[in-house]
């Protein structure tokens, strides 16, 4: 079977890549790993007892719940798109 480049042609017109060629590089999945990493560890800071109807727990409302988790979350949202989105370098 023959390998075809990036830019070659079958005898249909149809172009085929290389099969070694993949669209996102190994700095694509570590980022994207720490991304996620981020992503579960903002859902985990913002996890807590709640209140009930016999006791009110004000630390609902603490920092770390509601403005330190979910800007971790945000940011690892954010990560993984410019994870996804960065090109690999060539070499």
């Amino acid at each position: 079977m023959e390998k075809y480049s990036a830019s070659s042609k079958k005898a249909d017109g149809i172009s085929h890549e290389a099969f070694d060629t993949l669209p996102l590089a190994r700095n694509n999945f570590i980022l994207m790993a720490v991304a996620g990493v981020m992503i579960v560890g903002g859902f985990l800071l913002m996890l807590g007892g709640s209140s009930t109807t016999e006791a009110f727990n004000p630390d609902i409302f603490s920092t770390r719940r509601i403005v330190v988790g979910p800007a971790i979350c945000f940011l690892g949202f954010l990560a993984m798109a410019i994870a996804v989105c960065l090109k690999p370098r060539k070499k």
